[in-house]
């Protein structure tokens, strides 16, 4: 009786017109659902939870310390947790621009390193320039510069004129070419090649006489164009080798993967870091309402373009070639965009930017290896919109009007100038001098927007890693036929030993790949 009875109730499950019962729990199955719902999500997303929630913290704390009037030693003592945030993601820049670049382009072919390499620099050229030339638009449309009271926003903020190296856009275009190509690749992580002149003047027989000087120094800060110059030309030169060149391919991909996993514990710091890195900033502001009042329409200006730029420019143009939904990948890169709210700087966001990509957005990681350290350099939308609409709205402070030429001066010279701003906090007020001296702004002019720029440099340093994270996106979706499948890398979930060839020797004869079959053999990293 039992195997029969057993064997009806199998045979009621099968027929349509038994349908199974429905237990019923009196909403509690609802319930129960929608939390373990809420939870396990919760739990997915635990580290991005963690991060939104040290940036509402990192304002609370910031203006509710604002009452107490704390002194300059609280407020340092209050950044520091943010400040070991910045030296540990600054720790792991050098070792993953490097590992990641030479291990992605030395299983590469050169015909596929070409794709990639025009693919990314046509999106890096075209949305730098669209960036710039918004935001001439929308500050001869807003105006910002002839609303107010100007006199008293020069009285109030203005100051003694900074120190600054006398450049030119020619300066700043040969030096992009300098640092390419460093003459020390171990002082290239130190210090980068800046141009200067300097100016004499003699008096002979009542007739003075101007003489320039040119010469090249050496400033603090790194050379991340050198880096990835000398990068790409080692990891190429390693796929030409063959086998004597895996026992370094296989030196690089360890590290990367050891750099990886230090990331990943780097990451679980980050919200503390970065509740304290903005309630610092806060506390830094000498009177918010004044800054308000002062700067408040040329603050809405830039951040009107940001938002069209990233809301609208990008998102068109990711839809327009991957036919993908770019708020879906957006929310990919929350972590990633978070992080450079907090930092303040595109490199020091590039250990999250990796992640978001290559983990939750699942894009191959020989495009990331090449993508993201290049555009973390060159790639500066927001820093492009930022520097186009700043001396523009200084020259309507003056009472300047510029014409149809100067502003295409200035849209072409913040372009070039946004791709030799460093990847670091506030580096485009040291580019802005050039943008300003290519339409006769004096320096001193600068130092009116000193106040504001703290918190412009964290929205426009957002945006850039959103066009970073677009541009891979985008090549990705152009060169994966092509490229083939990726293959899980070895360590990340196996314990296998490593089997890895270089291009060459998956190809000796032409030394390029013809085959899905030999990408694959590449990728398995």
């Amino acid at each position: 009786m039992n195997k029969l009875e057993k064997h009806e109730q199998v045979a009621m499950l099968n027929d349509e017109n038994h349908p199974p019962r429905i237990r019923n729990t009196n909403g509690q199955g609802v319930v129960g659902t929608c939390c373990s719902c809420f939870f396990g999500s919760l739990r997915t997303n635990l580290l991005l939870t963690l991060t939104i929630t040290g940036v509402f913290f990192g304002l609370l704390l910031g203006f509710l310390c604002r009452l107490l009037n704390p002194s300059a030693e609280t407020i340092m003592i209050l950044s520091f947790p943010g400040d070991i945030l910045m030296r540990m993601l600054k720790m792991l820049i050098l070792p993953l621009i490097t590992s990641s670049l030479i291990t992605g382009l030395a299983v590469l072919d050169p015909k596929s390193t070409g794709k990639l390499g025009f693919y990314a620099l046509t999106y890096y050229i075209t949305t730098t320039i669209l960036a710039a030339i918004l935001g001439i638009l929308l500050v001869q449309a807003i105006r910002p510069g002839e609303r107010g009271n100007q006199a008293q926003l020069r009285s109030e903020l203005s100051g003694d004129e900074p120190k600054a190296d006398q450049v030119t856009t020619l300066d700043a275009i040969f030096d992009l070419f300098r640092n390419m190509v460093p003459e020390n690749i171990i002082q290239a992580a130190l210090e980068q090649v800046k141009t200067t002149r300097e100016t004499s003047s003699t008096t002979v027989n009542d007739t003075v006489t101007t003489k320039v000087k040119f010469s090249t120094r050496y400033v603090s800060g790194t050379n991340f164009l050198g880096l990835i110059t000398f990068c790409c030309a080692f990891g190429i030169a390693i796929g030409t080798m063959g086998k004597r060149g895996e026992p370094m391919l296989h030196f690089f991909l360890i590290l990367n993967e050891i750099v990886m996993k230090l990331i990943k514990l780097v990451m679980w710091y980050s919200p503390i870091g970065i509740m304290f890195l903005v309630a610092g900033k806060i506390l830094e502001i000498d009177d918010l309402i004044k800054l308000a009042q002062s700067l408040g329409m040329y603050a809405l200006t830039v951040l009107t373009g940001l938002a069209i730029h990233s809301l609208v420019t990008l998102p068109l143009i990711f839809y327009a070639v991957t036919r993908k939904n770019p708020f879906a990948f957006y929310r990919g890169m929350l972590q990633a965009w978070l992080t450079g709210i907090g930092t303040g700087s595109s490199a020091a966001s590039l250990p999250v930017t990796f992640r978001c990509l290559e983990e939750t957005l699942k894009l191959d990681r020989r495009v990331t290896r090449f993508v993201l350290p290049i555009g973390a350099t060159v790639n500066m939308d927001g820093t492009a919109l930022y520097e186009a609409v700043a001396p523009v709205f200084l020259a309507q402070l003056m009472g300047r009007q510029l014409g149809v030429g100067q502003l295409i001066i200035v849209s072409l010279t913040a372009t070039v100038a946004s791709i030799g701003a460093a990847s670091i906090p506030s580096a485009g007020l040291v580019t802005m001098l050039l943008v300003m001296s290519a339409v006769n702004i004096p320096a001193k002019e600068i130092t009116i927007i000193f106040a504001i720029d703290w918190a412009l440099d964290r929205i426009r340093t957002s945006v850039n890693i959103l066009g970073d994270g677009i541009g891979a996106g985008i090549v990705d979706h152009l060169v994966r036929d092509e490229l083939g499948p990726e293959v899980l890398e070895e360590g990340d979930k196996t314990t296998q030993p490593m089997k890895v060839r270089t291009a060459s020797e998956l190809n000796p004869e032409k030394q390029r790949f013809h085959t899905r079959d030999d990408f694959n053999e590449a990728s398995k990293l």
